[in-house]
């Protein structure tokens, strides 16, 4: 109990620093647009992949669970919209990013800990957790929204796609399922849980990796953490905003 409180308070004290004596802006957006590209073009080909397949099996789930007469098909197309834009695109795709992302920030700013480079800029009078860890954060929350606005729209495609080949569910029946049960409120829940798990994610894998001490094997013990942690601290956050915002 006493270290879990630790490391909470030594996380909050780590994103305080965050702000404090930084460099020009000119130096940040550098980093900062080298991050973005990164986590997208690193993390593009598995959410197409991931998306399409989720949203087509959605679709195949949802309509082998209504058979019903009295149900029309369009409802199919209403579900799995509804599905991918309030948990699909914004939870289950993003678990997959704090694998690929999460673990990728831990392992960086852990090994620049181990062989003494933060020690380095330190020496220097730079503020390190800001050199370090502010252009992946701010990197995140313009990436993860990008990717979840990609992977949202390629679990619909995917979907409609899957439900037309298997005759599940025609293609004019889907969109129109899709169009007449929009509400424009999830799309803010799917930014909502994007832009927080986006935080989570590159700030706690920062904390894990900024904390690293010994050599390569603590390094991949502090990748594993950050990516267990993440997700940990996604369901909780998860849980919250649906209960706050639905």
């Amino acid at each position: 109990m006493m270290k879990g409180l630790f490391h909470i308070g030594r996380y909050f004290l780590l994103l305080g620093t965050l702000f404090k004596s930084l460099e020009r802006p000119r130096v940040y957006f550098k980093l900062i647009l080298d991050e973005i590209i990164s986590m997208m073009l690193g993390s593009m080909s598995i959410v197409i992949l991931i998306s399409t397949f989720v949203g087509g099996v959605t679709t195949l789930q949802t309509a082998y669970q209504l058979v019903s007469a009295w149900i029309p098909k369009s409802t199919i197309g209403s579900v799995v919209s509804a599905s991918s834009l309030l948990e699909l695109a914004p939870t289950v795709v993003t678990f997959i990013l704090a694998g690929r992302i999460g673990s990728s920030i831990a392992s960086q700013i852990g090994t620049m800990r181990v062989t003494e480079q933060i020690d380095a800029l330190e020496v220097m009078g730079i503020n390190s957790a800001a050199y370090l860890i502010l252009p992946k954060l701010i990197g995140a929350l313009f990436a993860f929204p990008g990717l979840v606005t990609v992977s949202a729209f390629l679990c619909h495609a995917g979907g409609l796609i899957a439900g037309d080949l298997t005759g599940a569910v025609s293609s004019v029946e889907f969109t129109q399922g899709v169009q007449q049960w929009f509400e424009p409120f999830q799309v803010t829940v799917m930014y909502t849980k994007a832009f927080i798990f986006g935080f989570l994610i590159s700030t706690i894998s920062a904390y894990h990796g900024y904390y690293t001490s010994g050599g390569a094997l603590e390094v991949g013990q502090s990748s594993t953490k950050a990516v267990v942690y993440s997700c940990m601290a996604m369901v909780v956050a998860d849980y919250f905003v649906a209960q706050i915002m639905l």
